[in-house]
């Protein structure tokens, strides 16, 4: 199985559309990887699985997974009624030298420009190795997503250049939310104070809300 980066969006979905059906067990041993336990102590694991499957390139860095492509890729854990388990992460929030950032240039807008989602079983009654992949989706939000991605957006990011990410809450957004992501509370970051100094906080991350990915599923396999 080939693992280098796709070299067209044609070739990642064939790529795509070939692990459909599959179980992670079966992807696992095409690329002899083992496949552990459970995900307790390997949170990530499945979409990692996939990534290499389908030849990401990105890693960890702020740009989509497929960059030459400008594809983000999402695997998304549903249950038996094909519903979102959770809600999706997207990227860390920049919480300093924030004065100036725009939508357009933000790594959550280059992230969610064009995904393709990658549906997984994940009900806690199926073993990691039998949880079976979905068919893909090659998704581009349409006028009206846009919109309220970049309105939570701008209305999120200002209230950090305010100095206000402390009063910020995962009730906040329609589409997005920020919350906190961080392996444990002890786990600090440098963000702006209500005073304008700096402070120590939580890191931050950009989540889209499961609503919006159960919708999305919804009008598409439905």
């Amino acid at each position: 199985m080939p693992v280098t980066p796709p070299h067209s969006i044609t070739e990642l979905l064939d790529r795509a559309h070939a692990m459909a059906g599959l179980s992670l067990g079966e992807i696992a041993a095409e690329l002899d990887v083992v496949v552990p336990e459970d995900l307790r102590r390997h949170k990530g694991w499945g979409g990692q699985l996939l990534e290499l499957w389908l030849g990401a390139s990105a890693g960890s860095r702020p740009e989509p997974d497929f960059p030459a492509l400008g594809v983000e890729l999402k695997s998304i854990p549903i249950d038996e009624q094909g519903k979102p388990l959770e809600s999706t992460y997207i990227c860390v929030c920049p919480l300093t030298d924030v004065s100036g950032l725009r939508w357009s240039d933000s790594v959550v807008c280059h992230k969610l420009n064009r995904v393709l989602w990658v549906p997984v079983e994940g009900s806690r009654a199926i073993p990691l190795a039998e949880r079976r992949v979905g068919m893909p989706l090659l998704w581009q939000p349409d006028e009206q997503e846009a919109a309220v991605l970049r309105r939570d957006w701008e209305e999120l990011m200002e209230q950090v250049a305010l100095g206000q990410v402390e009063r910020i809450t995962a009730h906040q957004g329609e589409f997005l939310q920020l919350r906190p992501k961080a392996a444990n509370r002890r786990v600090l970051t440098e963000a702006i104070g209500p005073d304008g100094l700096r402070i120590q906080t939580l890191p931050r991350g950009f989540y889209l809300r499961s609503r919006f990915t159960a919708a999305l599923l919804s009008r598409h396999y439905l």
